[in-house]
Protein backbone atom coordinates (compact mmCIF):
# COMPACT_ATOMS: atom_id res chain seq x y z
CA UNK A 1 0.00 0.00 0.00
CA UNK A 2 1.28 3.76 -0.42
CA UNK A 3 2.49 5.72 1.90
CA UNK A 4 -0.37 7.40 3.30
CA UNK A 5 1.07 10.59 4.01
CA UNK A 6 1.43 10.94 -0.09
CA UNK A 7 -2.12 10.56 -1.25
CA UNK A 8 -4.08 13.26 -2.08
CA UNK A 9 -7.04 14.78 -0.02
CA UNK A 10 -9.61 12.97 -2.56
CA UNK A 11 -7.62 9.49 -2.15
CA UNK A 12 -7.66 10.28 1.92
CA UNK A 13 -11.34 10.64 1.21
CA UNK A 14 -12.32 7.64 -1.01
CA UNK A 15 -9.97 5.07 1.41
CA UNK A 16 -10.38 5.92 4.66
CA UNK A 17 -13.39 8.59 5.65
CA UNK A 18 -16.04 7.32 3.23
CA UNK A 19 -15.84 3.69 3.79
CA UNK A 20 -15.50 5.12 8.11
CA UNK A 21 -19.04 6.90 7.32
CA UNK A 22 -20.53 3.88 5.38
CA UNK A 23 -19.57 1.58 8.13
CA UNK A 24 -21.65 3.68 10.83
CA UNK A 25 -24.58 2.49 8.63
CA UNK A 26 -24.81 6.21 6.37
CA UNK A 27 -26.58 5.28 2.79
CA UNK A 28 -24.25 6.49 0.41
CA UNK A 29 -26.95 7.54 -1.93
CA UNK A 30 -29.85 9.14 -0.06
CA UNK A 31 -27.65 10.66 3.43
CA UNK A 32 -23.95 10.93 2.28
CA UNK A 33 -23.06 13.90 -0.50
CA UNK A 34 -19.79 15.02 -1.28
CA UNK A 35 -18.15 17.77 -2.60
CA UNK A 36 -21.58 20.01 -2.28
CA UNK A 37 -21.14 23.44 -3.38
CA UNK A 38 -23.83 24.80 -1.46
CA UNK A 39 -23.26 28.73 -2.77
CA UNK A 40 -23.00 30.19 -6.18
CA UNK A 41 -20.54 32.43 -5.76
CA UNK A 42 -20.36 36.07 -5.36
CA UNK A 43 -20.98 38.27 -8.46
CA UNK A 44 -18.04 41.07 -8.22
CA UNK A 45 -18.51 43.62 -10.67
CA UNK A 46 -15.93 46.25 -12.02
CA UNK A 47 -17.11 48.96 -14.74
CA UNK A 48 -18.76 46.86 -16.98
CA UNK A 49 -17.10 43.52 -16.54
CA UNK A 50 -18.13 40.91 -13.68
CA UNK A 51 -16.83 37.46 -12.47
CA UNK A 52 -17.87 34.98 -9.88
CA UNK A 53 -16.25 34.73 -6.31
CA UNK A 54 -15.25 31.15 -4.88
CA UNK A 55 -18.37 28.94 -4.25
CA UNK A 56 -18.66 27.38 -0.64
CA UNK A 57 -18.23 23.73 -0.74
CA UNK A 58 -18.23 21.36 1.83
CA UNK A 59 -16.10 18.14 1.29
CA UNK A 60 -19.23 15.98 3.06
CA UNK A 61 -22.77 16.78 3.99
CA UNK A 62 -24.46 14.37 5.90
CA UNK A 63 -28.49 14.60 5.61
CA UNK A 64 -31.10 12.34 8.25
CA UNK A 65 -33.12 12.65 4.81
CA UNK A 66 -32.87 14.93 1.96
CA UNK A 67 -32.52 18.89 2.57
CA UNK A 68 -32.21 17.75 6.48
CA UNK A 69 -29.04 18.10 7.23
CA UNK A 70 -27.30 16.92 10.57
CA UNK A 71 -23.63 17.41 9.72
CA UNK A 72 -20.78 18.90 8.03
CA UNK A 73 -17.21 17.18 7.31
CA UNK A 74 -13.84 18.69 6.38
CA UNK A 75 -11.10 16.67 4.66
CA UNK A 76 -7.70 17.01 4.84
CA UNK A 77 -4.46 15.44 3.33
CA UNK A 78 -2.87 13.12 6.17
CA UNK A 79 0.06 15.34 6.40
CA UNK A 80 -2.07 17.53 8.23
CA UNK A 81 -3.31 17.28 11.71
CA UNK A 82 -6.45 15.60 11.99
CA UNK A 83 -8.16 19.06 13.18
CA UNK A 84 -6.92 21.03 10.49
CA UNK A 85 -9.87 21.05 8.49
CA UNK A 86 -11.98 22.42 11.90
CA UNK A 87 -12.10 26.19 11.36
CA UNK A 88 -13.19 25.93 7.74
CA UNK A 89 -16.05 23.12 8.53
CA UNK A 90 -17.56 25.54 11.43
CA UNK A 91 -17.77 28.23 8.60
CA UNK A 92 -19.87 26.24 6.67
CA UNK A 93 -21.46 24.96 9.41
CA UNK A 94 -22.75 28.11 10.48
CA UNK A 95 -23.86 28.90 7.11
CA UNK A 96 -25.75 25.81 7.11
CA UNK A 97 -27.25 25.66 10.37
CA UNK A 98 -25.72 22.41 11.24
CA UNK A 99 -24.76 20.82 14.80
CA UNK A 100 -22.41 18.80 14.26
CA UNK A 101 -19.41 19.28 12.85
CA UNK A 102 -16.38 17.03 11.87
CA UNK A 103 -12.53 17.48 10.80
CA UNK A 104 -10.77 14.80 9.71
CA UNK A 105 -6.73 13.23 7.51
CA UNK A 106 -7.68 9.98 7.16
CA UNK A 107 -6.45 8.63 10.56
CA UNK A 108 -9.55 9.21 12.61
CA UNK A 109 -12.33 12.43 13.12
CA UNK A 110 -12.27 15.51 15.75
CA UNK A 111 -15.57 16.10 15.91
CA UNK A 112 -17.16 19.69 17.66
CA UNK A 113 -20.48 19.51 19.12
CA UNK A 114 -22.53 22.72 18.39
CA UNK A 115 -25.73 21.66 20.51
CA UNK A 116 -24.65 22.51 24.09
CA UNK A 117 -25.32 19.11 25.21
CA UNK A 118 -22.23 17.80 25.10
CA UNK A 119 -19.64 16.79 28.49
CA UNK A 120 -17.08 18.20 25.82
CA UNK A 121 -17.80 19.98 22.77
CA UNK A 122 -14.28 18.76 20.77
CA UNK A 123 -13.29 15.11 21.57
CA UNK A 124 -11.21 13.22 18.62
CA UNK A 125 -12.88 9.79 17.46
CA UNK A 126 -10.86 6.58 15.44
CA UNK A 127 -12.28 5.87 11.79
CA UNK A 128 -14.35 3.25 13.78
CA UNK A 129 -16.06 5.19 16.37
CA UNK A 130 -17.95 7.69 14.09
CA UNK A 131 -21.57 7.78 15.09
CA UNK A 132 -24.95 6.17 13.14
CA UNK A 133 -27.58 8.45 12.11
CA UNK A 134 -29.62 7.66 14.32
CA UNK A 135 -27.37 8.76 17.07
CA UNK A 136 -26.70 12.08 15.68
CA UNK A 137 -30.48 12.22 14.84
CA UNK A 138 -30.96 12.36 18.42
CA UNK A 139 -28.62 14.86 19.38
CA UNK A 140 -29.96 17.26 16.45
CA UNK A 141 -33.64 16.22 17.74
CA UNK A 142 -32.51 17.39 21.84
CA UNK A 143 -30.91 20.29 19.86
CA UNK A 144 -34.24 21.48 18.27
CA UNK A 145 -36.26 20.65 22.14
CA UNK A 146 -37.87 18.23 19.71
CA UNK A 147 -38.96 16.01 22.91
CA UNK A 148 -42.26 13.98 21.56
CA UNK A 149 -43.13 11.76 19.20
CA UNK A 150 -45.52 13.56 17.27
CA UNK A 151 -42.90 16.41 17.11
CA UNK A 152 -40.37 14.37 15.54
CA UNK A 153 -43.24 12.44 13.12
CA UNK A 154 -43.32 16.17 11.64
CA UNK A 155 -39.79 17.26 11.39
CA UNK A 156 -39.03 13.27 9.66
CA UNK A 157 -41.71 14.05 7.16
CA UNK A 158 -40.33 14.43 3.59
CA UNK A 159 -39.77 17.14 1.12
CA UNK A 160 -41.97 17.28 -1.89
CA UNK A 161 -39.57 15.69 -4.75
CA UNK A 162 -41.11 15.51 -8.61
CA UNK A 163 -38.01 13.61 -9.50
CA UNK A 164 -36.10 16.38 -11.09
CA UNK A 165 -33.19 17.66 -9.43
CA UNK A 166 -35.12 20.82 -8.37
CA UNK A 167 -33.90 20.69 -4.73
CA UNK A 168 -34.29 23.59 -1.85
CA UNK A 169 -31.10 25.86 -1.78
CA UNK A 170 -29.66 25.76 1.61
CA UNK A 171 -31.00 29.45 2.73
CA UNK A 172 -34.59 27.73 1.91
CA UNK A 173 -34.25 24.46 3.65
CA UNK A 174 -33.38 26.18 6.84
CA UNK A 175 -36.32 28.32 6.42
CA UNK A 176 -38.41 25.66 6.01
CA UNK A 177 -37.14 23.09 8.84
CA UNK A 178 -37.03 26.41 10.99
CA UNK A 179 -40.50 26.98 10.57
CA UNK A 180 -41.58 23.13 10.60
CA UNK A 181 -39.84 22.52 13.60
CA UNK A 182 -41.56 25.58 15.13
CA UNK A 183 -44.73 24.18 14.57
CA UNK A 184 -43.75 20.74 15.80
CA UNK A 185 -42.93 22.58 19.57
CA UNK A 186 -46.24 23.83 19.04
CA UNK A 187 -45.29 27.84 18.05
CA UNK A 188 -48.39 29.83 17.14
CA UNK A 189 -47.24 32.59 15.41
CA UNK A 190 -43.88 32.33 13.33
CA UNK A 191 -41.89 34.60 11.23
CA UNK A 192 -39.46 34.49 8.13
CA UNK A 193 -37.46 37.24 7.16
CA UNK A 194 -36.49 36.52 2.95
CA UNK A 195 -34.70 39.06 0.86
CA UNK A 196 -36.96 39.47 -2.43
CA UNK A 197 -36.12 37.07 -5.15
CA UNK A 198 -35.11 34.40 -2.76
CA UNK A 199 -38.05 32.05 -3.55
CA UNK A 200 -40.59 32.37 -0.53
CA UNK A 201 -43.01 30.83 -2.43
CA UNK A 202 -41.22 28.07 -3.07
CA UNK A 203 -39.99 28.04 0.09
CA UNK A 204 -44.00 28.73 1.73
CA UNK A 205 -44.99 25.56 -0.53
CA UNK A 206 -42.78 23.09 1.28
CA UNK A 207 -43.45 24.27 4.56
CA UNK A 208 -47.23 23.99 4.09
CA UNK A 209 -46.42 20.32 1.94
CA UNK A 210 -44.79 18.69 5.01
CA UNK A 211 -47.08 19.36 7.79
CA UNK A 212 -50.13 18.58 5.57
CA UNK A 213 -48.42 15.25 4.78
CA UNK A 214 -47.42 14.30 8.34
CA UNK A 215 -51.74 15.44 9.10
CA UNK A 216 -49.77 17.43 11.76
CA UNK A 217 -52.12 20.71 9.35
CA UNK A 218 -54.78 19.29 7.97
CA UNK A 219 -56.72 22.51 6.40
CA UNK A 220 -54.57 25.45 5.46
CA UNK A 221 -55.17 29.11 3.85
CA UNK A 222 -52.57 30.97 1.63
CA UNK A 223 -53.11 34.71 2.02
CA UNK A 224 -51.58 36.90 -0.79
CA UNK A 225 -52.21 40.63 -1.29
CA UNK A 226 -51.92 40.49 -5.03
CA UNK A 227 -54.50 38.18 -7.58
CA UNK A 228 -51.23 38.10 -9.87
CA UNK A 229 -49.91 35.96 -6.80
CA UNK A 230 -52.32 33.88 -6.05
CA UNK A 231 -52.62 32.58 -9.43
CA UNK A 232 -48.87 32.27 -10.06
CA UNK A 233 -48.75 30.58 -6.64
CA UNK A 234 -51.61 27.86 -7.46
CA UNK A 235 -50.31 27.49 -11.36
CA UNK A 236 -46.89 27.03 -10.32
CA UNK A 237 -45.09 26.06 -7.04
CA UNK A 238 -48.24 25.07 -5.08
CA UNK A 239 -49.81 23.00 -8.24
CA UNK A 240 -48.57 19.40 -6.92
CA UNK A 241 -51.33 19.65 -4.31
CA UNK A 242 -53.92 19.01 -7.16
CA UNK A 243 -57.31 18.42 -6.50
CA UNK A 244 -56.99 19.32 -2.79
CA UNK A 245 -56.55 22.90 -3.28
CA UNK A 246 -58.99 25.52 -4.58
CA UNK A 247 -58.81 29.58 -4.81
CA UNK A 248 -61.55 31.27 -2.81
CA UNK A 249 -62.82 33.26 -5.70
CA UNK A 250 -66.80 33.36 -4.94
CA UNK A 251 -69.12 34.72 -2.26
CA UNK A 252 -70.61 30.93 -1.62
CA UNK A 253 -67.72 28.69 0.30
CA UNK A 254 -66.85 25.15 -0.61
CA UNK A 255 -65.80 23.46 2.47
CA UNK A 256 -64.70 20.08 0.85
CA UNK A 257 -61.17 21.24 0.33
CA UNK A 258 -57.87 21.14 2.28
CA UNK A 259 -55.89 23.75 0.79
CA UNK A 260 -57.69 27.18 0.08
CA UNK A 261 -55.53 30.11 -1.50
CA UNK A 262 -57.08 33.35 -1.19
CA UNK A 263 -56.60 37.00 -2.11
CA UNK A 264 -57.21 38.63 1.27
CA UNK A 265 -59.27 41.46 0.02
CA UNK A 266 -61.23 38.85 -1.14
CA UNK A 267 -62.28 37.40 1.72
CA UNK A 268 -62.07 41.26 3.37
CA UNK A 269 -63.92 44.75 3.24
CA UNK A 270 -67.74 45.59 3.36
CA UNK A 271 -69.84 43.76 5.63
CA UNK A 272 -70.93 41.73 3.17
CA UNK A 273 -67.53 40.59 1.59
CA UNK A 274 -66.29 39.48 5.21
CA UNK A 275 -69.19 37.41 5.82
CA UNK A 276 -67.13 35.07 3.29
CA UNK A 277 -64.53 34.23 5.58
CA UNK A 278 -67.45 33.87 8.31
CA UNK A 279 -68.47 31.06 6.34
CA UNK A 280 -66.18 29.20 8.12
CA UNK A 281 -66.30 28.32 11.51
CA UNK A 282 -63.15 29.89 13.63
CA UNK A 283 -61.41 26.73 13.81
CA UNK A 284 -61.67 25.30 10.25
CA UNK A 285 -58.33 26.23 9.51
CA UNK A 286 -55.14 24.95 11.53
CA UNK A 287 -52.50 26.50 9.74
CA UNK A 288 -52.55 29.98 7.81
CA UNK A 289 -49.83 31.38 6.02
CA UNK A 290 -49.54 35.16 5.13
CA UNK A 291 -47.18 36.27 2.27
CA UNK A 292 -46.16 39.66 2.81
CA UNK A 293 -47.03 39.78 6.13
CA UNK A 294 -45.73 43.16 6.81
CA UNK A 295 -48.65 44.48 4.63
CA UNK A 296 -51.35 43.10 6.90
CA UNK A 297 -50.52 41.90 10.17
CA UNK A 298 -49.69 45.76 11.89
CA UNK A 299 -52.24 48.47 12.14
CA UNK A 300 -51.84 49.55 9.05
CA UNK A 301 -54.25 46.95 7.83
CA UNK A 302 -56.75 46.19 10.02
CA UNK A 303 -58.94 43.65 7.79
CA UNK A 304 -55.86 41.26 7.21
CA UNK A 305 -55.75 41.25 10.89
CA UNK A 306 -59.20 40.71 11.41
CA UNK A 307 -58.54 37.35 9.56
CA UNK A 308 -55.86 36.04 11.48
CA UNK A 309 -57.65 37.50 14.88
CA UNK A 310 -61.08 35.45 13.62
CA UNK A 311 -58.84 32.23 12.92
CA UNK A 312 -56.91 32.82 15.96
CA UNK A 313 -56.20 29.51 17.21
CA UNK A 314 -54.79 28.28 13.84
CA UNK A 315 -50.85 28.49 13.56
CA UNK A 316 -50.22 31.50 11.87
CA UNK A 317 -46.51 31.85 9.87
CA UNK A 318 -45.58 35.15 8.19
CA UNK A 319 -43.12 35.85 5.38
CA UNK A 320 -41.67 39.00 4.74
CA UNK A 321 -38.78 40.24 2.91
CA UNK A 322 -39.11 43.51 4.67
CA UNK A 323 -37.00 43.47 8.79
CA UNK A 324 -37.21 47.08 9.57
CA UNK A 325 -39.85 48.09 12.68
CA UNK A 326 -41.71 51.22 12.92
CA UNK A 327 -43.71 52.86 15.59
CA UNK A 328 -46.57 52.56 13.40
CA UNK A 329 -45.79 49.01 11.12
CA UNK A 330 -44.00 45.65 13.17
CA UNK A 331 -44.56 42.29 12.07
CA UNK A 332 -42.38 41.29 15.31
CA UNK A 333 -45.02 42.46 17.51
CA UNK A 334 -47.16 40.38 16.20
CA UNK A 335 -45.43 37.45 15.15
CA UNK A 336 -41.95 37.36 17.54
CA UNK A 337 -38.67 37.49 16.46
CA UNK A 338 -37.89 35.44 13.22
CA UNK A 339 -37.21 32.56 13.20
CA UNK A 340 -34.48 32.76 10.35
CA UNK A 341 -33.54 35.49 8.16
CA UNK A 342 -32.26 35.85 5.09
CA UNK A 343 -31.02 39.05 3.85
CA UNK A 344 -30.39 40.91 0.52
CA UNK A 345 -26.47 41.00 1.84
CA UNK A 346 -26.19 37.35 2.99
CA UNK A 347 -27.93 36.94 -1.04
CA UNK A 348 -24.93 38.93 -2.55
CA UNK A 349 -22.64 37.18 -0.63
CA UNK A 350 -23.65 33.97 -1.71
CA UNK A 351 -24.39 34.65 -5.59
CA UNK A 352 -28.02 34.06 -5.86
CA UNK A 353 -28.96 37.52 -5.65
CA UNK A 354 -27.73 40.51 -7.92
CA UNK A 355 -25.56 43.42 -6.95
CA UNK A 356 -26.56 46.95 -7.03
CA UNK A 357 -25.13 50.05 -8.42
CA UNK A 358 -26.67 53.49 -7.15
CA UNK A 359 -26.88 56.82 -9.89
CA UNK A 360 -28.15 59.22 -7.26
CA UNK A 361 -29.44 62.48 -9.79
CA UNK A 362 -30.06 65.51 -7.68
CA UNK A 363 -31.93 68.11 -9.36
CA UNK A 364 -31.90 71.62 -8.47
CA UNK A 365 -35.29 72.80 -8.22
CA UNK A 366 -35.94 69.63 -5.63
CA UNK A 367 -32.77 70.38 -3.89
CA UNK A 368 -33.58 74.18 -4.02
CA UNK A 369 -37.11 74.78 -3.66
CA UNK A 370 -39.43 76.47 -6.20
CA UNK A 371 -41.25 79.40 -6.00
CA UNK A 372 -43.78 80.57 -8.58
CA UNK A 373 -43.83 84.56 -9.31
CA UNK A 374 -46.26 87.00 -8.66
CA UNK A 375 -49.48 85.69 -10.18
CA UNK A 376 -48.34 82.68 -11.89
CA UNK A 377 -50.89 80.86 -13.18
CA UNK A 378 -50.41 76.89 -14.45
CA UNK A 379 -51.57 75.44 -18.22
CA UNK A 380 -55.62 75.34 -16.95
CA UNK A 381 -54.99 79.24 -16.28
CA UNK A 382 -55.20 79.06 -12.60
CA UNK A 383 -53.19 81.22 -10.26
CA UNK A 384 -50.27 78.52 -8.77
CA UNK A 385 -50.05 79.14 -4.87
CA UNK A 386 -47.38 81.35 -3.21
CA UNK A 387 -45.46 79.40 -1.71
CA UNK A 388 -41.25 77.47 -1.97
CA UNK A 389 -42.47 74.04 -3.81
CA UNK A 390 -39.80 71.44 -2.12
CA UNK A 391 -38.46 67.93 -3.30
CA UNK A 392 -41.67 66.66 -1.32
CA UNK A 393 -44.08 68.85 -3.76
CA UNK A 394 -42.62 67.22 -7.19
CA UNK A 395 -44.98 65.64 -8.99
CA UNK A 396 -47.85 65.68 -6.26
CA UNK A 397 -48.71 68.89 -5.61
CA UNK A 398 -46.74 70.54 -8.34
CA UNK A 399 -46.45 69.38 -11.54
CA UNK A 400 -42.90 71.12 -13.58
CA UNK A 401 -43.19 69.32 -16.97
CA UNK A 402 -39.75 69.90 -17.66
CA UNK A 403 -38.89 68.24 -14.68
CA UNK A 404 -40.50 65.47 -16.27
CA UNK A 405 -38.52 65.45 -19.42
CA UNK A 406 -35.63 65.66 -17.58
CA UNK A 407 -35.81 62.29 -15.87
CA UNK A 408 -36.62 60.78 -19.00
CA UNK A 409 -33.75 61.96 -20.63
CA UNK A 410 -31.53 60.99 -18.21
CA UNK A 411 -33.22 57.75 -17.91
CA UNK A 412 -32.43 57.55 -21.82
CA UNK A 413 -29.35 58.67 -22.03
CA UNK A 414 -28.14 55.98 -19.36
CA UNK A 415 -29.85 52.73 -21.58
CA UNK A 416 -28.70 54.63 -25.32
CA UNK A 417 -25.30 54.33 -23.33
CA UNK A 418 -25.40 50.88 -21.77
CA UNK A 419 -28.28 48.86 -23.75
CA UNK A 420 -31.91 50.45 -25.46
CA UNK A 421 -33.21 46.93 -24.30
CA UNK A 422 -32.36 46.88 -20.74
CA UNK A 423 -35.78 46.10 -19.06
CA UNK A 424 -36.44 49.35 -17.22
CA UNK A 425 -39.41 49.94 -14.22
CA UNK A 426 -39.56 53.49 -13.94
CA UNK A 427 -41.66 54.04 -10.18
CA UNK A 428 -43.61 56.97 -9.84
CA UNK A 429 -45.91 58.80 -7.67
CA UNK A 430 -49.32 58.44 -9.30
CA UNK A 431 -51.12 56.76 -12.36
CA UNK A 432 -50.81 60.56 -13.85
CA UNK A 433 -46.96 60.74 -13.32
CA UNK A 434 -46.90 57.55 -14.52
CA UNK A 435 -48.75 58.69 -17.97
CA UNK A 436 -46.94 61.76 -17.75
CA UNK A 437 -43.39 59.53 -18.14
CA UNK A 438 -44.45 57.34 -20.56
CA UNK A 439 -45.39 60.40 -22.94
CA UNK A 440 -41.72 61.52 -22.08
CA UNK A 441 -40.23 58.27 -22.98
CA UNK A 442 -41.95 57.63 -26.42
CA UNK A 443 -40.94 61.30 -27.44
CA UNK A 444 -37.23 60.83 -26.23
CA UNK A 445 -37.21 57.20 -28.15
CA UNK A 446 -38.89 58.06 -31.66
CA UNK A 447 -36.95 55.25 -33.39
CA UNK A 448 -37.29 52.44 -30.78
CA UNK A 449 -41.03 53.55 -30.75
CA UNK A 450 -41.66 53.53 -34.52
CA UNK A 451 -40.27 49.86 -34.34
CA UNK A 452 -42.72 48.76 -31.48
CA UNK A 453 -45.21 50.97 -30.22
CA UNK A 454 -44.75 48.83 -26.73
CA UNK A 455 -40.99 50.01 -26.33
CA UNK A 456 -42.71 52.39 -23.40
CA UNK A 457 -45.55 51.20 -21.71
CA UNK A 458 -47.63 52.60 -18.34
CA UNK A 459 -48.46 48.91 -16.66
CA UNK A 460 -50.84 50.40 -13.66
CA UNK A 461 -54.09 49.11 -12.17
CA UNK A 462 -56.06 51.31 -14.28
CA UNK A 463 -54.89 49.99 -17.65
CA UNK A 464 -56.70 46.87 -19.50
CA UNK A 465 -53.57 46.76 -21.70
CA UNK A 466 -50.59 47.85 -19.78
CA UNK A 467 -51.70 45.31 -17.56
CA UNK A 468 -52.04 43.00 -19.83
CA UNK A 469 -48.18 43.26 -21.10
CA UNK A 470 -47.18 42.36 -17.83
CA UNK A 471 -46.51 39.02 -18.70
CA UNK A 472 -44.28 40.15 -21.29
CA UNK A 473 -42.20 42.43 -19.11
CA UNK A 474 -41.17 39.61 -17.14
CA UNK A 475 -40.86 37.38 -20.10
CA UNK A 476 -37.03 37.03 -20.40
CA UNK A 477 -37.63 36.20 -23.96
CA UNK A 478 -39.96 38.69 -25.13
CA UNK A 479 -38.06 41.96 -26.13
CA UNK A 480 -40.84 44.49 -25.61
CA UNK A 481 -42.02 46.37 -23.45
CA UNK A 482 -38.51 47.39 -22.26
CA UNK A 483 -39.45 50.09 -20.19
CA UNK A 484 -42.40 49.99 -17.70
CA UNK A 485 -43.68 53.64 -16.11
CA UNK A 486 -46.46 52.55 -13.11
CA UNK A 487 -46.41 53.75 -9.67
CA UNK A 488 -47.69 50.46 -7.44
CA UNK A 489 -49.16 47.84 -9.17
CA UNK A 490 -45.11 46.66 -9.74
CA UNK A 491 -44.00 46.89 -6.21
CA UNK A 492 -44.54 43.30 -5.10
CA UNK A 493 -44.81 39.71 -7.14
CA UNK A 494 -43.22 40.65 -10.37
CA UNK A 495 -40.75 38.16 -10.70
CA UNK A 496 -38.56 40.76 -13.53
CA UNK A 497 -35.48 38.58 -13.89
CA UNK A 498 -34.04 40.97 -16.24
CA UNK A 499 -34.87 43.73 -15.01
CA UNK A 500 -31.30 45.82 -14.85
CA UNK A 501 -32.48 49.77 -14.35
CA UNK A 502 -34.91 50.25 -11.40
CA UNK A 503 -35.79 54.46 -11.59
CA UNK A 504 -37.11 55.98 -8.32
CA UNK A 505 -39.03 59.10 -8.90
CA UNK A 506 -41.29 58.10 -6.00
CA UNK A 507 -41.84 59.66 -2.87
CA UNK A 508 -41.33 56.31 -0.98
CA UNK A 509 -42.78 56.51 2.13
CA UNK A 510 -40.93 53.63 4.60
CA UNK A 511 -38.43 51.03 4.30
CA UNK A 512 -41.10 48.25 3.59
CA UNK A 513 -41.71 50.03 0.45
CA UNK A 514 -38.70 50.91 -0.68
CA UNK A 515 -37.06 47.24 -0.44
CA UNK A 516 -39.88 46.22 -2.07
CA UNK A 517 -39.31 48.10 -5.25
CA UNK A 518 -35.32 47.82 -5.14
CA UNK A 519 -36.38 43.97 -5.33
CA UNK A 520 -37.38 44.04 -8.33
CA UNK A 521 -34.03 44.07 -9.60
CA UNK A 522 -32.33 41.66 -7.36
CA UNK A 523 -33.04 38.60 -9.36
CA UNK A 524 -29.87 37.16 -11.78
CA UNK A 525 -30.13 35.28 -15.05
CA UNK A 526 -27.34 34.26 -16.28
CA UNK A 527 -28.86 33.30 -19.75
CA UNK A 528 -29.45 36.76 -20.86
CA UNK A 529 -26.70 38.64 -19.26
CA UNK A 530 -28.48 39.89 -16.11
CA UNK A 531 -25.51 39.88 -13.16
CA UNK A 532 -26.45 43.23 -11.73
CA UNK A 533 -28.66 46.12 -11.78
CA UNK A 534 -28.60 49.53 -11.51
CA UNK A 535 -30.75 52.25 -8.85
CA UNK A 536 -31.04 55.74 -10.47
CA UNK A 537 -32.46 57.59 -8.10
CA UNK A 538 -34.13 61.04 -8.34
CA UNK A 539 -35.74 61.38 -4.92
CA UNK A 540 -33.12 60.77 -2.09
CA UNK A 541 -34.67 56.85 -1.50
CA UNK A 542 -31.53 55.38 -1.46
CA UNK A 543 -29.99 57.55 1.38
CA UNK A 544 -33.02 58.17 3.31
CA UNK A 545 -33.85 54.46 3.58
CA UNK A 546 -29.79 52.72 3.08
CA UNK A 547 -29.63 49.53 5.12
CA UNK A 548 -25.69 48.07 4.96
CA UNK A 549 -26.77 45.08 7.91
CA UNK A 550 -29.83 43.78 5.70
CA UNK A 551 -28.97 45.45 2.29
CA UNK A 552 -25.46 44.88 2.05
CA UNK A 553 -23.45 48.17 0.50
CA UNK A 554 -24.10 48.74 -3.33
CA UNK A 555 -21.30 48.18 -5.75
CA UNK A 556 -20.58 52.16 -6.06
CA UNK A 557 -22.53 55.19 -5.53
CA UNK A 558 -22.15 57.73 -8.33
CA UNK A 559 -23.73 61.20 -8.22
CA UNK A 560 -22.92 62.94 -11.55
CA UNK A 561 -24.07 66.69 -12.29
CA UNK A 562 -27.38 67.36 -14.33
CA UNK A 563 -24.57 67.80 -17.19
CA UNK A 564 -22.77 64.82 -16.62
CA UNK A 565 -23.85 61.37 -17.77
CA UNK A 566 -25.31 59.40 -15.47
CA UNK A 567 -23.41 56.36 -16.66
CA UNK A 568 -20.89 55.02 -13.86
CA UNK A 569 -17.17 55.32 -15.40
CA UNK A 570 -15.97 52.02 -16.76
CA UNK A 571 -13.45 51.63 -14.72
CA UNK A 572 -13.75 51.57 -10.66
CA UNK A 573 -11.24 50.55 -7.53
CA UNK A 574 -11.05 47.16 -7.09
CA UNK A 575 -9.82 44.16 -8.77
CA UNK A 576 -9.73 44.59 -12.74
CA UNK A 577 -10.75 42.12 -15.43
CA UNK A 578 -9.72 41.21 -19.06
CA UNK A 579 -12.17 41.28 -21.71
CA UNK A 580 -13.76 37.59 -20.96
CA UNK A 581 -14.43 38.77 -17.36
CA UNK A 582 -11.44 36.71 -16.19
CA UNK A 583 -9.51 38.39 -12.60
CA UNK A 584 -6.14 39.87 -13.49
CA UNK A 585 -3.28 40.39 -10.65
CA UNK A 586 -4.57 43.07 -8.33
CA UNK A 587 -1.76 45.92 -8.85
CA UNK A 588 -1.35 49.01 -6.58
CA UNK A 589 -3.26 52.10 -7.82
CA UNK A 590 -1.96 53.77 -10.75
CA UNK A 591 0.36 50.87 -11.73
CA UNK A 592 -0.13 49.42 -15.57
CA UNK A 593 -3.43 47.41 -15.64
CA UNK A 594 -5.85 48.02 -12.79
CA UNK A 595 -6.35 48.80 -9.18
CA UNK A 596 -5.02 47.47 -5.61
CA UNK A 597 -8.05 45.34 -3.84
CA UNK A 598 -8.95 47.46 -0.77
CA UNK A 599 -10.37 45.92 2.22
Amino acid sequence: MSDKKSLSERDICTQYITPAIIRAGWDLHSQIREEVSFTKGRIIVRGKLHARGEQKRADYILYYKPSIPLAVIEAKENSCSVGAGMQQALNYADTLGVPLVFSSNGDGFLLHDRTGLATQIEQVLTLDEFPSPAQLWQRYCQWKGLGTAEARHTVEMSYFDDGTVRAPRYYQANAINHAVEAVAKGQQRILLVMATGTGKTYTAFQIIWRLWKSGTKKRILFLADRNILVDQTKNNDFKPFGAAMTKISRRQIDKSYEIYLSLYQAVTGSEEEQNIYKQFSPDFFDLIVIDECHRGSAAEDPAWREILDYFSSAAHIGLTATPKETREVSSIHYFGDPVYSYTLKQGIEDGFLAPYKVVRIDIDKDLQGWRPSKGQTDKHGETIGDRIYNLNDMDRTLVLEQRTELVAWKITEFLTAIDPYAKTIVFCDDIDHAERMRQALVNLNPEQVRKNRKYVMRITGDDIEGKAELDNFINPEERYPVIATTSKLMTTGVDAQTCKLVVLDQHIKSMTEFKQIIGRGTRINEDYGKFWFTIMDFKKATELFADKDFDGEPVMIYQPGINESPVPPDQEYGMPFDESGTPLPPLEKGGKGGFKMED
